[in-house]
């Protein structure tokens, strides 16, 4: 544990009474009806100062302030007196859920079978995933609502019947909507997307979840959660020139790996946090998922504040003023970490990640170096801006500062120049302040307010099966993902960069010091631009058809729609217990495979043009792991079928196999490497192997959200005491637990080992650890954790 001194935490603290209002240079915004999205502050606050009690008045992280105001039943939660951090879990009762449409699916289908009439929590759906980038914004709407029609009326009835907020096609991409409706300081709220935490921009705590984490607080029951370690990251000096927020998460990201947040929080703090933007702030919190942090905050600010004003929330700025004047928004003096990293973003400078993996990160001085030592093309061939991650009106008048220095100099882009705005507003607001002409006159081409090319949702017809490099302002740059052709590099870097760099169409172009040639000859260099994080003028809505009633009431004679006939759609049937003629031991499982390598969720279930299978489980599964690396061979997407019938192959795709060993009722376990489940918070990583017939997956190591998501769909997550263990074993042999038995019925100290029966005969036992709670071995029994939900309902 690192120990801050109270005088440096003193010197970091930019909450409390001495906040200054800083909104008099902007418009105001009309003021809406805050009473559903403010934290219950005094309620909050009461159970906080409980907890305090029960902790022996020691000094708390932001995090854990949160975290613990939130416990349903802190003396549970919290006895014993032992380690909490990295230890205990917790039992939480979130304030609210947003899901984006992918896989929002899955989810209301899995809470429709609950049986209940409403949702316990402020709940919305947010239709962003499934809109497609092929040539603009209007037509691309207007083709994907046609194409989608069956999947937005589904989910649009089921938000009527249960009284969820619907936003519609075209209102934006969710991160950003929820900062600019609902995120507010001090709150815990769920999110099925991996980038949530975004929304710890406004100094709470947002957290990706799969669908049936989800399902938890819409249901009323109490969230899970492993108490995270919590990691301060002490912020000191200014950014300046070209360095921007995202600059600082793409360094993080360097240093942390995408392994280096498992199961922790970063708590951001020093004199540094104060001269971020909300939105700023948001996009450092957004990446870091790429680390695999559980979530990412900050304490309350002058400039979320403003943001809050800025975007109709006065009361909650009201309400948070007073809760941070109470020491609520900050943490407390001499407060401990798990570890404190020292960050001067003086010392900063753009960064450049990739490709194939967000850690690779590469100071811009020398990323033509780069370039170069690994003998690629000096070549761009396109530049894309927006996403989640930098899509704000701060971000847009950044790069529009650009492309007014450039279309000065008679210069337009010499690479296609796609830009997404993160939402209707940035969108309506960048319209009425000349924005979006300013780069469109330069050659940008602007796309829906959706995700778009940075989830694979992109009609791209150039560069098929060639080798290639992208730049974009995105947050994951997987094989494949973009664009469905493995062989294009997507380097990530701040929306400035990669503006600028479109104008030069090279890789080793640095616009801090490098020049372009005018068709005149003379010489033309970039000034770093500045941007304007409130338009002074204040947000305008745009087209207000796209947005719901605020806290709509349930409609419940409302029908559903889902045909029978439905290729999209199809109803949950629920899994069935593992368990048989070995008690409470599993039954021989056969190893479909070994996984080679970094497996994300995208190798597991690829989305692109799958996303359009999300709310129909047999139709999805058939893309189980088929970019995922066989290690028995080295292929991709091979799996073996040693107990093949005749007639049949000995090898075939791996759902191919999958779904053979469904049909022989054979119960199968995979065995998988290191940080196995990265990325996306997609919880049919989980429900596909599941639906063939999954029963464990032994690994190395996890990522937190595929973790929780397999425990949640009855899946066994086992990790290797020892990771030399992964190579000892090998598709078709036989796995049988020992111990497991003794771990569900709560014995002290059981531990679960792996009895191996190799296809030689070879006989050998391995160790196992595990994270199962109490309450996980109840779901693992019961077949999922729908499945004992449901029997806990009167």
């Amino acid at each position: 544990m690192k120990m801050l001194s109270a005088t440096l935490r003193n010197s970091t603290l930019a909450a409390g009474p001495t906040l200054r209002r800083s909104l008099a240079t902007h418009a105001p915004f009309y003021e809406k009806d805050c009473s559903s999205i403010t934290p219950p502050y005094a309620q909050l606050i009461e159970k906080w100062e409980h907890v305090r009690e029960l902790l022996n008045n020691r000094p708390l992280t932001l995090a854990e302030k949160i975290l613990y105001s939130h416990l349903n039943d802190p003396e549970k939660s919290l006895s014993g007196g032992g380690k909490i951090r990295g230890e205990s879990y917790l039992q939480l009762t979130p304030q609210r859920v947003a899901m984006q449409d992918a896989s929002a699916q899955m989810a209301l289908l899995q809470f429709m079978s609950a049986g209940l009439s409403r949702c316990a929590v402020p709940t919305s759906i947010h239709c962003d995933h499934l809109i497609q980038a092929i040539d603009g914004a209007e037509s691309d709407l207007k083709r994907s609502i046609t194409s989608n029609k069956e999947v937005f009326d589904f989910l649009e009835s089921a938000a009527r019947k249960y009284g969820i907020e619907f936003w519609k096609p075209g209102s934006g991409i969710i991160h950003q909507i929820v900062l600019e409706n609902y995120a507010a300081p001090g709150m815990l709220m769920l999110g099925t997307d991996s980038h949530t935490p975004n929304a710890g921009g406004l100094g709470l705590l947002a957290i990706g979840v799969g669908g049936a984490d989800a399902v938890d607080a819409m249901t009323g029951t109490p969230w899970e959660l492993k108490a995270p370690q919590v990691v301060g990251i002490h912020l000191t000096g200014e950014l300046s020139g070209w360095a921007t927020p995202k600059d600082l998460i793409l360094h993080l990201a360097g240093k942390l790996t995408v392994r280096g947040g498992t199961g922790r929080i970063l708590e951001y703090f020093g004199p540094g946090v104060a001269n971020q933007s909300c939105t700023g702030l948001a996009t450092v919190a957004n990446m870091g998922a790429e680390v695999g942090a559980t979530t990412s905050t900050f304490p309350y600010t002058e400039n979320m504040r403003a943001y809050l004003n800025g975007t109709g929330r006065a009361p909650v700025a009201r309400a948070a003023d007073k809760a941070a004047s109470m020491g609520f928004l900050n943490a407390d003096e001499g407060a401990e970490y798990d570890e404190v990293i020292e960050i001067n973003l003086s010392d900063l400078e753009p960064t450049i990640n990739g490709p194939f993996t967000p850690d690779l990160a590469t100071p811009l001085s020398k990323f033509g170096s780069f370039v170069k030592e690994r003998g690629w093309k000096d070549e761009l061939s396109a530049g894309l801006i927006g996403s989640c991650t930098n899509s704000s009106y701060e971000d847009m008048t950044r790069v529009a500062e650009l492309a007014k220095q450039a279309k000065a100099a008679g210069l337009v882009t010499k690479v296609p120049f796609l830009c997404t705005p993160g939402s209707e507003q940035i969108r309506a607001t960048m319209e009425r302040d000349g924005v979006i002409n300013t780069l469109e006159d330069v050659g940008a081409v602007v796309l829906a307010n959706a995700c778009g090319p940075c989830i694979g949702q992109w009609k791209r017809d150039d560069m098929k099966g060639e080798e290639n490099a992208i730049l974009t302002s995105f947050n994951r740059n997987f094989k494949s993902r973009n664009d469905g052709n493995q062989l294009t590099m997507n380097f990530l870097a701040s929306p400035t960069i990669v503006t600028a760099m479109a104008f030069s169409g090279s890789l080793s172009f640095n616009p801090m010091t490098d020049t372009l040639t005018l068709p005149s000859g003379q010489l033309f260099r970039f000034t770093p631009p500045a941007g304007q994080d409130l338009p002074t003028e204040g947000f305008t809505q745009g087209n207000t058809d796209y947005y719901p009633s605020p806290t709509p009431e349930p409609q419940p004679e409302t029908e559903v729609i889902i045909r029978a006939d439905s290729q999209r759609l199809q109803l949950l049937e629920p899994f069935s217990s593992h368990f048989g003629d070995r008690g409470l031991e599993l039954p021989p499982l056969k190893v479909l495979m070994r996984v080679r390598g970094k497996c994300t969720t995208d190798h597991i279930s690829a989305a692109g043009p799958w996303l359009k299978y999300k709310g129909h489980l047999t139709n999805i599964s058939e893309n189980l792991l088929i970019t995922a690396v066989n290690d028995e061979g080295g292929n991709v997407n091979v799996a073996f079928d040693h107990d093949r019938a005749a007639g049949e192959t000995e090898t075939d795709t791996i759902p191919a196999v999958a779904k053979r060993f469904k049909a022989r009722n054979q119960p199968w376990t995979l065995v998988v490497d290191d940080n196995y489940g990265e990325g996306s918070a997609r919880e049919h990583a989980a429900l596909q192997p599941r639906f063939y017939g999954c029963a464990m997956i032994v690994a190395r190591s996890f990522a937190r959200i595929h973790e929780t998501n397999l425990k949640k769909q009855g899946v066994l997550p086992l990790w290797f005491a020892d990771k030399a263990d992964y190579s000892r074993i090998g598709s078709g042999d036989v796995v049988e637990t020992i111990g497991l038995a003794d771990l569900i019925e709560g014995r002290q100290n059981a531990a679960v080992k792996l009895k191996v029966t190799k296809r030689t005969g070879e006989v050998f036992e391995i160790l196992t650890k595990h994270t199962m709670s109490e309450d996980q071995l109840k779901w693992f029994c019961a077949g999922s954790a729908l499945n004992f939900i449901r029997s806990q309902m009167p």
